[in-house]
């Protein structure tokens, strides 16, 4: 269990699905409850004086800077014949799903499990054919762009104000998080990995999302 007092002088990064609100079924169907929205709004206020959050997505592809400035690739039109692939095997699949994103495509068989073996087979085919890098994750492979990962995008936050000088504490629970565990703890700080034991570069552990929110209330109530 991490001390509540980790977050004292430290920007924190939390993962969302599996950190903060429950997997579910369709990555569509996830809610952000009140109780959440006011812990976030906490957070934002005790660590960073109210400022916007910094947001890193597609496995650190995008960045959003507090201030609203935007980092990104330009799009790629070698995710189109690969899209086609996986909504053709979903399709075959009832409970598989395609996910499109900004740069990168997810296939979901947490509804089919039957499929898991056909939905890697797939992804590794087309990862290599496409030149793509290829994300495993929980009940999902992903194709994505290369050159950035969770563990870059914290690098490139904490290099500068207001993270820059902080202390750097990444929360997350799946594989796709390591990258960023061995970043945070590189720049001095720690990670805190959700979920059953397992080996992970992450010091700390919290066993679900109920016990992540709990003790990221207890961490803002330890604040100055």
């Amino acid at each position: 269990m991490p001390p509540v007092d980790l977050l004292r002088g430290a920007s924190l990064f939390l993962d969302f699905d599996g950190t903060l609100v429950e997997i579910v079924e369709r990555p569509d169907a996830v809610q952000v409850d009140v109780a959440l929205t006011m812990l976030m709004a906490r957070l934002a206020d005790a660590l960073f004086g109210g400022r916007r959050f910094a947001v890193g997505g597609s496995h650190g592809l995008e960045l959003r800077w507090s201030d609203g400035r935007l980092d990104a690739p330009i799009a790629d039109s070698r995710f189109e014949p690969v899209i086609a692939e996986m909504r053709l095997l979903a399709a075959a699949h009832p409970g598989a799903m395609v996910e499109e994103k900004p740069f990168g495509v997810a296939l979901h068989y947490r509804g089919a499990p039957e499929a898991e073996a056909s939905c890697r087979a797939l992804a590794e085919r087309l990862a290599s054919e496409a030149g793509l890098s290829l994300q495993a994750g929980k009940m999902v492979v992903e194709l994505r762009l290369a050159g950035a990962d969770k563990g870059t995008a914290l690098d490139a936050f904490m290099a500068r104000p207001p993270m820059r000088g902080t202390q750097p504490v990444f929360i997350g629970d799946d594989l796709t998080d390591e990258d960023a565990f061995v970043a945070a703890a590189r720049a001095g700080g720690h990670g805190i990995s959700v979920g059953v034991p397992r080996p992970s570069a992450a010091r700390y552990r919290l066993p679900d999302v109920r016990a992540t929110r709990a003790w990221l209330e207890a961490a803002a109530d330890a604040l100055p």
